[in-house]
């Protein structure tokens, strides 16, 4: 096992990281931004080392510095927690070239799943279904207009090293597709540096169903069932739970052991999760996250596995040590992502932390670095905390979720908790009838007048 793990985030998730690392007898090595020296993570590691100034480019996007970071530091490993680097294929081989363990997959294996269009090829071979749509990329209006014809309207134009909803458009009919086409084309090139991008079938109304597998260096791989991530702004997950209401025992067995079975052959390790979209009963590949997601805590709570320790126990040439007949899922987990953000706007709400209060009690858990007194800065990722909850079962768990919801306080900055609050109560959300499209077309029909 490793004697030192250097942390290359931030936020939550370093926390997260540290704290499993401390709970296995590893120490723990900060890397921080002179924004974040404050920051729970780098006060409660056995040491930190400041890596530049708040701009992520200068610092938590600085290979060399991170390098330099685990030399002086002399760790043995780097777990990327995610976004970042966490799917930079180029730092995880450099890490590898340096000396030291990556905690995640192969550079090979986020190379392949971090271009969709062989991601798609890659998982259709080994057994995945995938949406309807081109071949690969496609690179002229005249080749878009002839697959759009092939597959129907309306479709999605998707940039091929995309994330996040950007490069991302749709046509409705062939009069839509020029602008959509060329728009799509430029903000990927923009985005990513890389105009490719390939076109799907739009379906109407899907549920976003993420698979979680975890997979060793010897041939064994588990998926930990399902997470329905399909309540969505932007195409940024906003709430999660597991299981999907929408799912039963057989469609939960049949497309765990696809997607598992599919992680077998392309030989991955590691934690990854595989997206689908879901509808009638059918499921579609979207692309495969060589990452641990926002998202694990509630796959934690209904599995009771530790994600961030089998990552690294995997890392480490650990084997799983258990089969699939071994997990088993108990209850209902719904997990809320708060962000320092005006929850009808959603403009960004940085400042200094006031009153602060966690919910508590059976059932609730909080992942987040906050305290009174501390300054979210404007330079990350707006998301300063996620609440889950557990329960017995759904109704359980939303009961749990409303109570811990109603005890959060967090003063001095505008947060999105009282959204979770209406979504907590809202018919469709206590029935599970909601798709990908149901949170934005809420927001707009109770936006205030």
């Amino acid at each position: 096992m490793f004697d030192k793990v250097l942390i290359a985030n931030r936020g939550e998730i370093a926390l997260r990281i540290l704290r499993a690392c401390r709970e296995m007898g590893i120490k723990t090595v900060a890397v921080h931004s002179t924004a974040d020296d404050s920051a729970m993570h780098v006060r409660l590691a056995d040491e930190a080392v400041c890596i530049g100034p708040p701009p992520a480019k200068d610092s938590y996007l600085n290979i060399a510095a991170i390098i330099s970071a685990a030399q002086i530091s002399g760790a043995d490993a780097i777990h990327p927690g995610y976004g970042f680097l966490s799917e930079n294929a180029h730092f995880a081989s450099i890490v590898e070239e340096h000396g030291f363990v990556f905690i995640g997959p192969t550079a090979e294996h986020i190379t392949l799943m971090g271009d969709k269009i062989a991601a798609k090829d890659a998982v259709k071979k080994a057994g995945i279904p995938v949406v309807p749509g081109s071949d690969g990329g496609v690179s002229t209006y005249e080749e878009a207009i002839k697959v759009c014809k092939d597959i129907g309207y309306p479709i999605i134009i998707k940039a091929t090293a995309g994330g996040g909803g950007r490069g991302m458009k749709m046509a409705t009919c062939e009069a839509e597709l020029e602008l959509a086409f060329r728009s799509a084309r430029s903000e990927a090139e923009s985005a990513f540096g890389n105009a490719e991008v390939y076109i799907e079938k739009f379906l109407g109304r899907p549920r976003h169903i993420e698979i979680q597998v975890l997979a060793d260096n010897y041939g064994n791989v588990v998926h930990l069932g399902e997470r329905d991530c399909s309540l969505q702004r932007r195409h940024q997950k906003v709430l999660e739970e597991a299981p999907s209401p929408a799912l039963n025992k057989e469609q939960r067995d049949r497309i765990g052991a696809i997607a598992a079975e599919a992680v077998k052959k392309i030989g991955y390790r590691s934690a990854g999760t595989i997206e689908f979209l879901y509808e009638d009963g059918e499921f579609f590949f979207i692309e495969m996250n060589t990452r641990l997601q926002v998202e694990h805590p509630v796959t934690e709570m209904i599995t009771r596995l530790d994600l961030v320790r089998e990552m690294i126990r995997i890392a480490a040439g650990a084997p799983l040590g258990y089969t699939q007949e071994d997990v088993v899922f108990i209850g209902h987990a719904i997990e809320c992502r708060i962000n320092a953000e005006d929850p009808v706007s959603f403009m960004p709400c940085p400042g200094t932390i006031g009153i602060y209060h966690a919910p508590g009690g059976l059932g609730v858990r909080v992942d987040s670095g906050l305290y009174t007194g501390y300054k979210v800065p404007s330079h990350y990722d707006s998301m300063i905390a996620k609440l889950i909850v557990h329960g017995t079962n759904r109704n359980e768990c939303l009961m749990r979720l409303r109570r811990a919801l109603s005890e959060y306080v967090i003063d001095g900055l505008k947060t999105t908790i009282p959204l979770h609050q209406r979504l907590a109560t809202a018919p469709d959300i206590i029935n599970g009838d909601y798709d990908i499209h149901w949170l934005e077309a809420f927001m707009e029909e109770t936006k205030p007048k």
